[in-house]
């Protein structure tokens, strides 16, 4: 039965260009789910958005003597051309300073205000001394007062996983330019995460199928549920509806509050631009639709403790509700199903720094190697369930080892023997027990492949795959098809063989390997599109009059591809195929390219 499932993918910064580290996390693998969800006969809506307000933009916009406005423009287009590259497949992506965007963020939060889980309070501030500006709690560093780590964020600490208030941190120092920031007396509001507590256990509590670092890392949030700020003295986010707050000029919504909405607001945007405005209603209120959020590990609590909170807090499904409160305007929205968090890919064994220069550039990477080994790579060696490390040898390795010599020699060899023979793809018309033997081996595999993607276990679902394939080699090698010229219906039926099994497999590699794919998919003769492609588009602001957003979409329902073996057909013309995949110069893995920084290989 086919099920509405909800891909929500981790927004990104727009201050600056994407590195590889970041579309190991939330990326590529949002990508092979949704694409295998799509074949699954699934309907499925992708979205998110770059992240555009907070500090992170400011800081970056003074550096190029731009204004915040201009330096999200110009970093959004380059990130969507970045993920149009790769290959993703958004139903929507977006930006966070739509009209929509702001709309949404305002109507979650009145409902929260309404509920009772919003408090004023008093609090600590923390100051530039030589600008004045506001220094956010993420861009204040300095000792964790719990746990010795000396590198912990002002609003927590990545080592013990615990929240923090700047003012706690033991020598604190600004991440922008070192200096000692000053603490003053500010009012902002705050999200009563307390009255969530009880909520939050019980459903966190049935979330043990996660990933063991997510399920690790949610059992100590419940321990220290304090009140968290979603506003700041910043000029450059989204107003707070609220009077008394709506015209200060230096009060605006925290980022991360109205980035987590984004995924909701996103929704509703692609179901206006669909025409039908109630489109989203199938994903987030639909008791039998699925969430699946992916992100880096570093994002968790974001996902497994304050967007369930705000969710829980529009549905009045708190610990307790303010006289006059009720769900809210969308309706009882659902909460995430699963939360898919990657660790770190790291580079020397260090976490990719654009200010330390240890980072590679989606753009240059694809460049010079194309999408499809970059996905692959990430899929098969990435940091699915701990921190990887990137070296230039492993990628040279898998490329030339796994997807030449084995995927690309298989394809390659299995057309050009029946092209060459036959012209067309051949008559099984005197079959053997070894065809069917792995005939059934690869019909098998869809069950297989199919189960790890369902549980996001890509490592696992890439290699049973690539055991498919390493099969079909060994058959073709057995069987020694070139050397049955004096019996031409056993190599037919061996060339049948070969053929159908690289038609299953090609289906199985669909989600890892859409561009090369769709090549395989033409060269055994197949026409149309194989495996859909993103489009990145400029389109008018729905609210903003003049204002023109560039949007990544796609119509990914005409595509081809099916999750399931489909006999090829006898008689169908085939061409004489082009190599899917470049050998790499061994030598690569010593160093890398010219552009790149030496890593460890």
């Amino acid at each position: 039965m086919s099920i509405p499932v909800l891909t929500a993918v981790a927004w990104p910064y727009a201050n600056g260009p994407r590195h590889i580290g970041h579309v190991s996390g939330f990326g590529v693998p949002s990508d092979v789910f949704s694409r295998y969800q799509r074949m699954a006969g699934n309907r499925v809506l992708m979205v998110s958005g770059t992240d555009e307000h907070g500090t992170p933009i400011t800081v970056q916009a003074d550096k190029e003597g731009l204004t915040s406005q201009q330096t999200a423009d110009k970093y959004t287009r380059q990130i969507g051309q970045d993920l149009q590259g790769l290959g993703l497949t958004y139903d929507l992506f977006t930006r966070t300073s739509t009209g929509n965007h702001a709309e949404v963020t305002q109507q979650i939060f009145l409902a929260l205000h309404r509920n009772g889980y919003v408090v004023p309070k008093t609090t600590t501030g923390a100051i530039s001394p030589s600008t004045g500006r506001t220094l956010p709690d993420r861009y204040i560093e300095g000792t964790c007062p719990i746990c010795g780590y000396d590198g912990a964020r002002g609003d927590q600490c990545d080592n013990c996983g615990n929240q923090l208030d700047a003012a706690e941190l033991i020598n604190p120092r600004s991440r922008i330019n070192g200096e000692k920031p000053k603490f003053v007396e500010t009012e902002h509001l705050f999200l009563d995460l307390p009255a969530f507590t009880e909520s939050l256990g019980k459903w966190l509590a049935t979330k043990t199928d996660w990933r063991p670092n997510v399920v690790n890392f949610t059992k100590n949030l419940l321990d220290d549920m304090r009140p968290r700020p979603i506003t700041r003295d910043l000029d450059w986010g989204v107003k707070i509806p609220l009077d008394g707050w709506r015209d200060q000029p230096m009060k605006r919504f925290y980022v991360w509050f109205d980035a987590v909405i984004g995924y909701f607001s996103a929704s509703v945007e692609w179901a206006r631009r669909s025409g039908d405005p109630d489109a989203w209603q199938e994903f987030w209120n639909n008791p039998d639709a699925r969430g699946y959020y992916f992100m880096g590990k570093d994002n968790i609590t974001f996902h497994a403790q304050i967007w369930p909170a705000l969710l829980l807090g529009h549905n009045a499904a708190g610990d307790r509700v303010a006289p006059g409160g009720g769900v809210g305007p969308y309706g009882k929205l659902n909460l995430p199903d699963e939360i898919v968090s990657s660790e770190f890919l790291t580079m020397s064994g260090s976490k990719f720094s654009t200010s330390r220069g240890t980072v590679i550039y989606v753009n240059d990477f694809l460049r010079e190697f194309g999408p499809d080994t970059l996905r692959y790579f990430i899929a098969v060696a990435g940091p699915e369930t701990q921190d990887t490390d990137f070296t230039w040898d492993e990628f040279v390795r898998r490329t030339n080892f796994e997807l030449a010599n084995e995927w690309g020699n298989l394809v390659n060899r299995s057309i050009s023997m029946a092209h060459k023979n036959n012209g067309a793809i051949p008559a099984p018309t005197k079959p053997a027990p070894a065809d069917e033997e792995l005939k059934a081996l690869s019909r098998k595999a869809f069950e297989t492949v199919g189960g790890h993607l369902q549980r996001s276990r890509f490592k696992l679902a890439a290699t049973e795959a690539m055991r498919v394939v390493s099969a079909a080699n060994r058959y073709l090698s057995d069987q020694e098809p070139w050397k049955l010229k004096d019996d031409p219906d056993r190599r037919d039926a061996v060339l049948h063989t070969a053929l159908q099994v690289v038609s299953d497999a090609n289906t199985l590699l669909t989600p890892f390997l859409p561009h090369s794919a769709q090549q395989v998919h033409e060269a055994l003769g197949g026409t149309g599109v194989w495996a859909a492609q993103p489009e990145l588009k400029e389109v008018e602001d729905l609210d903003i009059p003049g204002r023109i957003n560039p949007i990544l979409t796609g119509d990914y329902a005409a595509e081809q591809a099916r999750w399931e073996s489909i006999p090829i057909e006898p008689g169908r013309p085939l061409a004489k195929p082009t190599p899917l995949f470049t050998k790499l110069d061994p030598k690569l893995g010593e160093t890398g390219p010219e552009w790149a920084p030496i890593v460890g290989g």
